[in-house]
């Protein structure tokens, strides 16, 4: 049962053989690819081992991509006062002296860097670069596999060559809270740090094309005005009528250094009858379709790319349109403006947090009155018969007014 369950994972987690809290880090270089294996033990127990991959020159010296890794690394968390690595970084007393620096307040000890040579914690640094040389493994497999891929895309393309590949979606309930999404592929996979969502306002409910004429056109400006890198192959996921939104933004911007892709799918909509659609030039050639064998490796890298825009797509929608439910449930109550709303859920970490607060703890948030927490609270549990007045000195129409220049500010911002 999963009582069971979880005691035999937390006996395996205490066996460790290695005492207080402690990183193990492994680094290791191969065939251009570099991994770090981050082993993490609290209080003795193992509580798991992640990899990483940073891009890195050819080359760079270990112990010197181990330094920059660490730096970053615990820019973001607190060290421990251990640290097990392989190779020791460079500068390695300036790296101890920082990170004893941001922890000594605390623990009054200082981060050590060791390579220990004997003993468990040997053991648990072997442990971890042998979970560096397989997650290592496994991304080289994948390499070779998206290779594969580019070749098999490059070849039906005709293009010499395929750096980096860029895929938007649309994402809506019934035309409300629409949201574009564009990520990115390159010749290691996703490249995730580079994905972009774009919120989509100003247009009529439900146009898809208006949508996507619109986030195209905010990303490939703006890369025109700033110099930014171009995608090799654009996809756009639809038929004629999207591609032919797309080409006209192209062309509008006079960049015709992108292979346009459309991405519609098939009548039994089911995977492997995707139709490509090409778009029609100013004479009114091209705008063909075509189709690829199921089994074709660059339909496979175009059905790979377009379900994460879609997955990116539709994330992004759900999580406006959360938003906006949270949001409209505060906006009802009277003398609660944008600023006061943003307070009320940073502070109690959203709607649910705040129905369960009290009134003191409402009136301890910055702008919010005892009088104003007391209709707050009234209005949360009781609803819109709930009397509010707030006594803090600001008159309903007052706040009003407020509310308007913050939300006008807002949907501003929304729009650039």
């Amino acid at each position: 049962d999963q009582i069971s369950q979880l005691r035999v994972v937390a006996q395996q987690q205490s066996i460790t053989g290695v005492n207080g809290d402690a990183d193990v880090i492994a680094l290791i270089m191969v065939m251009n690819l570099t991994v770090v294996a981050v082993s993490t033990i609290r209080d003795g127990r193992h509580l798991g081992t992640r990899s990483y991959f940073p891009q890195v020159p050819a080359d760079t010296e270990p112990a010197e991509t181990m330094a920059g890794f660490i730096s970053q690394y615990y820019a973001e968390r607190e060290a421990p006062v251990r640290v097990l690595c392989s190779p020791l970084p460079q500068d390695v007393a300036f790296l101890s002296d920082g990170l004893s620096n941001a922890v000594g307040a605390q623990t009054g000890r200082r981060v050590t860097f060791t390579t220990p040579q004997r003993g468990k914690a040997r053991e648990w640094l072997e442990q971890t670069a042998e979970n560096a040389r397989l997650a290592a493994q496994e991304r080289l497999a994948s390499r070779i596999g998206l290779e594969t891929r580019f070749a098999a895309l490059r070849a039906v393309t005709g293009l010499s060559q395929i750096q980096r590949i860029e895929c938007f979606d649309i994402s809506h309930t019934q035309g409300e809270l629409t949201v574009a999404s564009c990520v990115v592929f390159g010749v290691e996979g996703a490249q995730k740090d580079q994905y972009r969502r774009y919120s989509i306002e100003g247009i009529t409910p439900g146009d898809d094309y208006a949508a996507m004429h619109q986030a195209l056109t905010r990303r490939f400006a703006r890369a025109q005005r700033e110099g930014g890198i171009l995608p090799d192959v654009l996809l756009i996921d639809g038929g004629a009528g999207q591609v032919a939104q797309a080409q006209a933004v192209l062309s509008a911007l006079a960049i015709d250094s992108v292979y346009l892709l459309g991405v519609a799918k098939g009548v039994g909509r089911r995977a492997g009858e995707e139709r490509l659609i090409r778009p029609k030039t100013s004479t009114g050639q091209g705008g063909e379709e075509t189709r690829l064998d199921p089994h074709d490796p660059a339909l496979h890298l175009i059905q790979q790319v377009r379900d994460e825009a879609h997955r990116f797509a539709i994330t992004g929608h759900r999580a406006r349109r959360q938003k906006a439910r949270t949001q409209s449930d505060l906006e009802k109550i009277p003398g609660v403006g944008a600023k006061r709303r943003q307070a009320l859920l940073t502070h109690f970490g959203g709607m649910r947090g705040l129905r369960h607060a009290s009134v003191a703890e409402l009136a301890k948030v910055p702008g919010i009155s005892m009088s104003l927490a007391e209709g707050i609270q009234a209005w949360l549990h009781e609803g819109a018969d709930a009397p509010i007045e707030d006594r803090s000195g600001h008159s309903q129409q007052d706040q009003t007014t407020q509310d308007l220049i913050s939300q006008d500010q807002v949907s501003q911002e929304q729009i650039g």
